[in-house]
C-alpha cells in the first residue's frame, strides 16, 4: 500500500516535468536575457558587440528620457480598460440573464472579432476614423467637431482602439462569473432593496467581483503594453511605451535601452496587479 502512494506521488512530479520544461524554456530563459540585457554596456553596439557591465544606470536613463510614454501607456491602458468594463459589463449581463436561447449566438458574436486578424481590426478603424470618413463628417454637421476637426491620430482614437480590441477579454469572464450566478438571488435582492441601483451594488456587484478582477487584469496588462493601436491610430505625441520598446530593439538597436525598460514595465505591472489583485481580494471578503 505504502509503494503504490509513493508511486502516485512520483506519477505527480512526472506529470509536471511537461509544463516545467515549457515555463524553462520559453520563460525563464528569455526572462533571464532580457534582465542580461538590460544590464548590458549602453556603449556597445552592433558591431562592436556588448559587453556585461552590470549597468544598472541603463534603469535610471531610460526612466529620464521615456517616462512620458511610460506614464502615457498606463494611463491609457487605465481608461480603456475602464471603458471595456463599463460597456462590458452591459453586455455580458445582457447575454447572462437577456438573451434566452440567442446565449450561445451572441456570445460567438463577442468572440468573432478573433477570426479576424488584430492588424486588420485596427485598420478598419483607421478607416472608420478617417479625416473624409463617415463619423467625422457627422459629427461636423452635427457641430461636435470644428470643420477642421478629427478623431485619427489623437489620444480618443487611440484609447477608442484599445478598447474595441481588448473588450472580449473583458466580456468573457464577467459573462463566466454572471452566468453561474442565480438570478433568484437578483430577483430577491429587488424586493429587499427595492431600488434597482442598490440591488445591484449590494448583491450583483459583489457576486460578480470575480470576473471583474479577472476580466481587468486580462484587458489592463496587454493594453498598456500594446503598440499597434498607438502606431497606426495615433501620431508622436500619443506614443505608448510598447512603441519606444519596439523603436529601440529594431530602429534604434539599443538593446540595453530596450531591455531596461521592458523589465520597468513588467515590474511595474506586476506590482500593480499583486496590489490590485490584493486589495479586491481584501474588499470581496468584507
Amino acid at each position: 500500500m505504502a509503494e503504490m502512494v509513493r508511486r502516485r506521488g512520483r506519477s505527480g512530479y512526472l506529470l509536471i516535468i511537461p509544463g516545467g520544461l515549457w515555463l524553462l524554456v520559453f520563460f525563464a530563459f528569455p526572462f533571464y536575457s532580457l534582465i542580461a540585457t538590460s544590464l548590458y554596456d549602453p556603449a556597445g553596439s552592433d558591431f562592436r558587440g556588448y559587453q556585461m557591465t552590470y549597468a544598472f544606470g541603463n534603469y535610471v536613463d531610460v526612466v529620464e528620457a521615456y517616462w512620458q510614454p511610460l506614464l502615457r501607456s498606463l494611463l491609457y491602458g487605465a481608461i480603456a480598460t475602464f471603458f471595456c468594463l463599463v460597456l462590458g459589463y452591459v453586455l455580458a449581463y445582457a447575454i447572462a440573464f437577456k438573451s434566452g436561447r440567442w446565449k450561445t449566438l451572441m456570445l460567438v458574436l463577442v468572440i468573432a472579432p478573433f477570426l479576424t486578424s488584430f492588424l486588420v481590426r485596427t485598420l478598419s478603424w483607421k478607416l472608420l476614423l478617417a479625416d473624409d470618413g463617415f463619423i467625422v463628417n457627422t459629427l461636423q454637421f452635427l457641430q461636435v467637431l470644428g470643420d477642421d476637426g478629427r478623431l485619427l491620430a489623437t489620444p480618443f482614437a487611440v484609447v477608442a482602439g484599445l478598447t474595441y480590441n481588448f473588450l472580449p477579454f473583458m466580456v468573457l469572464p464577467l459573462f463566466a462569473s454572471l452566468d453561474k450566478m442565480d438570478y433568484r438571488l437578483i430577483e430577491a435582492s429587488r424586493d429587499l432593496y427595492g431600488n434597482p441601483v442598490v440591488s445591484f451594488f449590494k448583491v450583483t456587484w459583489p457576486l460578480s467581483l470575480p470576473g471583474v478582477v479577472s476580466g481587468t487584469l486580462l484587458t489592463f496588462i496587454p493594453a498598456v503594453g500594446d503598440f499597434i493601436n498607438a502606431e497606426l491610430l495615433g501620431n508622436t505625441n500619443t506614443r505608448m511605451i510598447g512603441n519606444v520598446i519596439q523603436s529601440l530593439f529594431t530602429d534604434a538597436n539599443d538593446y540595453p535601452a530596450a531591455g531596461a525598460l521592458s523589465v520597468i514595465l513588467m515590474t511595474m505591472i506586476l506590482a500593480m496587479v499583486l496590489v490590485y489583485v490584493r486589495r479586491a481580494g481584501t474588499e470581496e471578503l468584507l
